[in-house]
């Protein structure tokens, strides 16, 4: 048995040592709580900051992955190039558009220069040769419509380079084609490849520079200003000089349409079959418009037909009613290359002033009145004032690039302005086929050009009303969905 005292001294000095084990204890769970700690800390600290980091990185990669798709979208739109530099893909669609518009009127200019070699060549009647003045304005008006349906299939650039190698062979065929029915034929080839470029250009303008609408547009006016006049004063000169003959001199011009070709092929060559049958980026699959229902659509073709009218009749009659009143030939054919060329600064200013305006009714009104007092002048006047009536006219029919403007700006989407295009300028030139037509009737039963000019400043009215209402500040998607 155990001495008490024993017992007494042995517990103290348990209870003495056990303090320290204690603390010891203590002392090392607080340093192992403390590396502990400290390395939970730093693991933390570390994964947190890596994780920060990452998401940070992340975060920046993902917003450059956007704004590089975001410029990617905006350069390049569907069926066009993939991931084509910005620069490069859009100054081939600018040399593009401007050749291209450079060769949507020598097709026609050229022939009305040469009209009476001809006819003679060919032994083409009178009657016969005034009906083929009339073939462009309706093959505008039928094969324009297609225009639309074959951009959905093959994409806007590759019909237009189609239709630019359509005007390069039909101006290198019916010179040579040995008849009036192949001579017909050839041209209405060349006629189509106009026609579907004719509609498909604001789309192309649309849809590459959406921010830009009237500069572009004002750009390809001015070119095909240029062309038309370059063609009606160079034709004549440059066939005398490559030996006289009628055939040479309108051959020429299918070498301009072959080089029109170049630009749109690496366009063409980058695309899928796929996207060729997509829209435009950001533009979501919808169905056709009922461009019918749209008030400004008809607003807009009745403006189009009525100006496409008023060019026609100047085209084909101005020089003739001048000579009727004592102007000499020559001088003649300079008051109506003025006429012409007066399109060139000013298709590129008025598209650019209209697109700065809510309204285009002012800009209308501004060239009706100009017509109106140009058609007055010839009444009363035709040879003391002619330079002052041919640089009236000539600003009057500047209404041609307002009208493709308009078109841009009444639509808000590329499908929406490929479907105005095509209705505006499918329906605006069959309006405009009886014109020229009626004007030659009347001055052949009249004897004069009294009733005939009374016409045409008749029509001006109409042409200001409508022109007025399709420069409203709406959209035909909206009015097609009522």
């Amino acid at each position: 048995m155990m001495d008490p005292m024993v017992s007494e001294e042995t517990r103290t000095t348990t209870s003495a040592k056990t303090p320290t084990r204690a603390s010891t204890t203590a002392r090392t769970t607080s340093s192992t709580t403390t590396r502990a700690t400290s390395s939970t800390t730093t693991r933390a600290t570390s994964s947190t900051t890596t994780r920060a980091t990452s998401s940070t990185t992340t975060r920046a990669t993902s917003t450059t992955t956007r704004a590089t798709s975001a410029t990617t979208t905006a350069t390049a739109p569907a069926g066009d190039v993939p991931g084509a530099p910005r620069a490069w893909a859009t100054r081939l669609v600018v040399v593009g558009i401007v050749l291209s518009a450079l060769n949507l009127r020598p097709a026609i200019t050229s022939l009305g220069a040469l009209l009476e070699e001809v006819r003679d060549g060919l032994g083409m009647s009178g009657t016969l040769a005034g009906v083929l003045t009339s073939v462009p304005p309706l093959c505008f008006a039928v094969f324009g419509v297609m225009a639309p349906r074959l951009a959905r299939r093959f994409g806007p650039g590759a019909v237009v380079c189609a239709g630019m190698a359509a005007i390069a062979a039909g101006l290198l065929i019916r010179p040579y084609a040995g008849s009036t029915a192949g001579f017909v034929a050839a041209s209405a080839l060349a006629l189509m490849g106009i026609a579907v470029s004719n509609v498909l250009m604001p789309v192309i303008v649309k849809r590459w520079f959406p921010d830009r609408v009237g500069s572009m547009t004002g750009l390809y006016s001015m070119a095909l200003a240029l062309g038309t006049s370059a063609a009606a004063a160079v034709t004549v000169p440059m066939t005398k000089s490559l030996g006289g003959s009628w055939q040479t001199g309108l051959a020429v011009w299918a070498g301009l349409a072959a080089v029109a070709v170049l630009p749109w092929i690496p366009l063409v060559r980058g695309r899928g079959a796929a996207a060729a049958r997509e829209p435009a980026r950001g533009e979501p699959l919808r169905p056709a418009l009922r461009i019918t229902r749209s008030r400004t659509a008809w607003a807009l073709a009745v403006f189009f037909g009525l100006q496409a009218t008023a060019a026609y009749i100047t085209m084909g009659w101005m020089a003739q009613i001048f000579r009727d009143a004592g102007v000499p030939a020559g001088t003649a054919g300079l008051l109506l290359a003025v006429t012409m060329v007066m399109g060139v600064p000013l298709a590129f200013v008025i598209p650019r002033l209209a697109t700065r305006l809510p309204r285009q009714g002012p800009i209308v009104l501004a060239l009706g009145v100009c017509g109106l007092a140009g058609y007055a002048g010839l009444y009363v006047a035709p040879a003391g004032g002619a330079w002052v009536w041919a640089v009236l006219l000539g600003v009057s029919n500047c209404a041609f690039p307002l009208a493709l403007t308009m078109v841009g700006m009444r639509a808000r989407t590329g499908a929406g302005v490929a479907q105005l295009s095509a209705f505006a300028q499918s329906t605006g030139y069959l309006i405009s086929i009886p014109g020229p037509l009626l004007v030659g009737v009347l001055y052949q039963h009249s004897g004069g050009w009294g009733l005939p000019i009374a016409l045409m400043a008749a029509l001006m009215v109409p042409q200001m009303v409508v022109g007025v209402l399709a420069g409203r500040d709406r959209t035909v998607e909206d009015e097609a969905a009522r």
